[in-house]
């Protein structure tokens, strides 16, 4: 099929298909959001022409209509509802961008201190899930934990799994945001077998979760400034992404009409996989499979072979062809966090620190934008805070809850939201007939 564009008025745009067997023409309107790139409206593409659209992976399909977040990749851009990412991570904290994500707006002082309070008297577990986490290995990974914990939650909570009632949203809302970070901190102290800790209501978001994390009934734990601002920071970041696997797994469960436990949960299990929230464990696989600042040349050397396997892991970014926006907050913090723990030495540290200075100085990387990002300085700032390997993911969850909410309110109020069913190109057999047991050779 060949396109031409159709431009009737600056607000009236259309797309024309025409088939090229038959001579047919297909029209199109063409549809502009506020900022991005225009989308052409292909709803009624089959009915009119009894064609699909095919496009693996969706790089090149709008699924949805949204105002939360909003990504340019070329240059470099990230905006939660209309405010930059770098203003966010500056200025506020994460329960102000919590806010901002899932009401549109900022907070006023009085709405902003009757929202931390609502969140804290949520982050308590009913007791008896307590008794649910014995039911797993003790070596189990802490993101299959998380899977079955948050799935399970619909049990635990039945006065808020009505989709279709406002305030039961925003119940199951609030409490999804308040209860990850228990559920995740006694992920980690189930799998060290240490006594689980129980949220203190007098700690802000992330001292709490920290306080969850490493406290132990033998002594007092002292919160690091530092580090709690360290991982408020980090939350921030990772709090919404725009239509990203694992948000796009939210929307797509969220659609068929399940309760918001089952749809966080099919989230966590998309955001496992290495090629999306793992990314931060691979960067210290790949730094542990260094070892040593000394054989750098020689992986680097290796990255830039096509025949060779081997990746640099923390580099580029599927989105952002430009530098990513939260690499450069995060490294800020990554040596705030590394020079407050002394860290800087460490020689796991000292190597990846290495390894981002050949990134940002050698011409095939700079030539390709292969520029350090956001997953390289987590990994490290997570190993220098002694979070092990096995959390890093959690972390992300973590932080990415409000976003899922944020998401899955949004398309349980949209009219024109339907159940999610892509469509594909079939490539198997043809018909054929049956043949009785018998009868086969």
């Amino acid at each position: 099929m060949n396109k031409k564009v159709v431009e009737s008025s600056s607000s009236n745009r259309s797309v024309t298909l025409v088939d090229n067997a038959t001579g047919r023409e297909f029209t199109f309107p063409v549809i502009s959001g506020s900022v991005g790139p225009d989308v052409i409206d292909v709803r009624n593409l089959y009915q009119d022409t009894g064609f699909f659209t095919f496009d693996p992976g969706y790089t090149s399909t709008g699924s949805c209509e949204s105002g939360i977040t909003f990504i340019d990749g070329d240059e470099g851009t990230l905006l939660y509802r209309g405010y930059p990412i770098q203003e966010l991570a500056e200025h506020s904290d994460f329960m102000e961008v919590c806010y901002l994500l899932l009401y549109g707006d900022l907070p006023n002082a009085e709405q902003k201190r009757k929202f931390e309070h609502d969140i804290t008297y949520h982050t308590m577990l009913h007791e008896q899930i307590h008794k649910f986490y014995d039911g797993f290995r003790r070596d189990s990974h802490p993101m299959a934990v998380m899977v079955g914990v948050v799935g399970a939650l619909s049990a635990f909570y039945h006065d808020s799994t009505d989709i279709t009632n406002p305030r039961h949203r925003m119940i199951a809302s609030y409490r999804m945001i308040a209860k990850m970070p228990t559920i995740a901190a006694w992920a980690y102290k189930y799998a060290i077998g240490q006594p689980f800790v129980y949220p203190r209501n007098e700690l802000k978001y992330s001292e709490n979760f920290l306080h969850m994390l490493f406290a132990n009934p033998c002594e007092p734990y002292t919160i690091n400034p530092v580090l709690a601002r360290a991982l408020d920071r980090i939350l921030i970041l990772h709090a919404d992404h725009e239509q990203n696997a694992s948000t796009s797994t939210v929307r797509l469960a969220g659609s068929s009409g399940a309760n918001p436990f089952a749809c966080i949960a099919a989230g966590i299990a998309s955001l496992w996989g290495p090629a999306h929230g793992g990314a931060n464990e691979a960067v210290l696989r790949m730094l542990e499979e260094i070892g040593d600042k000394n054989r750098i040349p020689e992986y680097v050397k290796r990255a830039k072979n096509p025949d060779d396997p081997f990746r640099l892991m923390g580099f580029g970014h599927r989105v952002y062809k430009n530098y990513d926006p939260r690499a450069k907050i995060m490294r800020q913090t990554c040596y705030e966090v590394l020079d407050e723990l002394g860290a800087r030495d460490e020689p796991l540290l000292e190597l990846a620190m290495g390894l981002e200075q050949v990134a940002l100085d050698d011409e095939f990387f700079v030539k390709k934008k292969l520029y350090p990002n956001v997953d390289f300085y987590s990994g490290i700032i997570f190993k220098a805070m002694g979070i092990p390997l096995s959390m890093f993911t959690v972390l992300f969850a973590v932080a990415r809850t409000v976003g899922w909410v944020a998401q899955w309110n949004e398309m349980i109020e949209d009219p024109t939201q339907k159940i999610g069913r892509p469509r594909q190109l079939y490539t198997g057999a043809t018909r054929r007939d049956y043949k009785l047991l018998a009868q086969r050779t």
